[in-house]
């Protein structure tokens, strides 16, 4: 796993997003449920969706960097297992497929006590860069 800078990501800075292992593989992070809530208290849904997009966004463009690419988002679907009101919730997106023009990955989101919060699976299409 790489330790290698990220571009600015302004939504993973406002969320609190911490990246901590990254590969074309898997790729780590963790947010804190704090200042991520909706009006009752829960972490947001829209929040985790933004943890498990953007770890799982991560390791396609290694993957893509590798031919040149970039990826880009095609489907993401996401579902909730248990609400979380407090501490930090821990990522995992692992490679599902890692293709010549399309690449998915599955999310884990756990709790900070390992129980499992969500699970997510992303997948992208590789496509030349914008000029």
């Amino acid at each position: 796993m790489t330790s290698a800078p990220l571009p600015s990501a302004p939504l993973h800075e406002r969320l609190g997003i911490r990246i901590e292992a990254m590969s074309a593989d898997e790729v780590t992070g963790s947010m804190p449920v704090a200042g991520n809530t909706q009006p009752f208290g829960a972490l947001h849904g829209g929040a985790t969706a933004a943890l498990a997009e953007g770890l799982a966004s991560i390791a396609a463009n290694l993957h893509a960097a590798a031919a040149d690419l970039v990826a880009v988002g095609l489907d993401l679907n996401i579902t909730h297992h248990r609400s979380v009101r407090a501490g930090d919730v821990h990522g995992v997106a692992t490679a599902i497929q890692r293709g010549r023009t399309i690449a998915s990955y599955g999310i884990r989101i756990s709790d900070d006590a390992g129980r499992i919060v969500s699970t997510a699976r992303l997948t992208c299409a590789l496509v030349q860069p914008a000029p």
